[in-house]
């Protein structure tokens, strides 16, 4: 039986390397309706956050805020702008930026070298007992698990009460220290 390719589903680069997994997408019907990763245009965070409040607003913010905390030898995401919101604004998940926000099961290989956080564990959980992923999970505490074989890392939600600037640092350096064995 041939097995059929698997499909991310998402906002940003299709060539990403840096992934965030959500459970929900967007509530307007252009994103209703993907069927591949598609970069985001100028502005476009901006009208998420006007349409759909201030819960995706928050999604944005800490994304942004943790491509900033990350060591810019491995992540140069902090050296194209020099605040987390002027990247967030410029660049987060457009084209060429190498990343994306999927609303599909990360697409594991041993092999790559992509980053996949998946926000919460209740998401986690749910992509596990379905079979959605087939990933080796070490819970470090009640809110990280990782998986270094394969680049995962589970951690709260993006959103400042879950994810708190130092849980944003926390994992920070649990990616720094994934990207750094990977290079060892």
């Amino acid at each position: 039986m041939q097995k059929l390719p698997m499909i991310n589903i998402g906002l940003g680069c299709p060539n990403f390397t840096f992934a965030v997994y959500i459970a929900n997408k967007p509530p307007m019907f252009e994103y209703n309706e993907l069927n591949k990763v598609q970069p985001l245009i100028p502005d476009e965070i901006q009208s998420i956050g006007q349409a759909c409040g201030n819960g995706w607003r928050k999604v944005f913010n800490v994304y942004a805020k943790l491509l900033f905390a990350l060591d810019n030898t491995y992540f140069p995401y902090s050296l194209q702008a020099q605040r987390w919101q002027e990247y967030r604004d410029h660049y987060l998940l457009q084209s060429k930026t190498n990343t994306a926000l999927l609303f599909t099961a990360p697409h594991l290989d041993a092999n790559s070298n992509v980053i996949h956080i998946i926000c919460g564990k209740s998401h986690a959980k749910y992509l596990l007992t379905t079979g959605a992923l087939s990933a080796q999970l070490l819970w470090l505490d009640h809110d990280f698990a990782i998986d270094k074989v394969n680049n995962v890392i589970v951690c709260p939600y993006f959103d400042y009460r879950q994810l708190s600037n130092i849980k944003i640092e926390r994992l920070a350096i649990l990616i720094n220290e994934l990207k750094n064995s990977a290079t060892i």
